[in-house]
């Protein structure tokens, strides 16, 4: 069921007049939730909702992509640490050890 947005303008406190309110947006690009291509003229303060939603789940989306390159890191610090420790033992590295760990991922 689709709704219609009422007409009226809380800012201006009378109807919506369209194209020449200086706020009428254009939002352009793909409904997330439905996959849809999405190109409609509506007013940005009308958009904030939607905004502020995309940009949620953009935010949560950089937060995965950080934590898993965090943990990336973490793994080749501790091979590296493992190979210093080891030149610095004279031994020869356990590399078996490290591809081993490193295939498991």
């Amino acid at each position: 069921m689709q709704l219609k947005g009422g007409e009226w303008c809380p800012l201006i406190k009378k109807d919506c007049v369209g194209l020449q309110c200086a706020w009428l947006t254009k939002v352009q690009g793909t409904n997330m939730n439905t996959g849809q291509e999405v190109e409609e003229y509506q007013c940005a303060i009308a958009w904030l909702p939607l905004l502020l939603i995309e940009n949620s789940g953009m935010q949560r989306q950089t937060g995965a992509a950080v934590e898993s390159f965090r943990n990336e890191m973490v793994k080749s610090n501790e091979a590296a640490q493992q190979l210093m420790l080891a030149a610095t033992l004279k031994e020869p590295p356990p590399l078996k050890k490290i591809l081993l760990e490193k295939d498991d991922d």
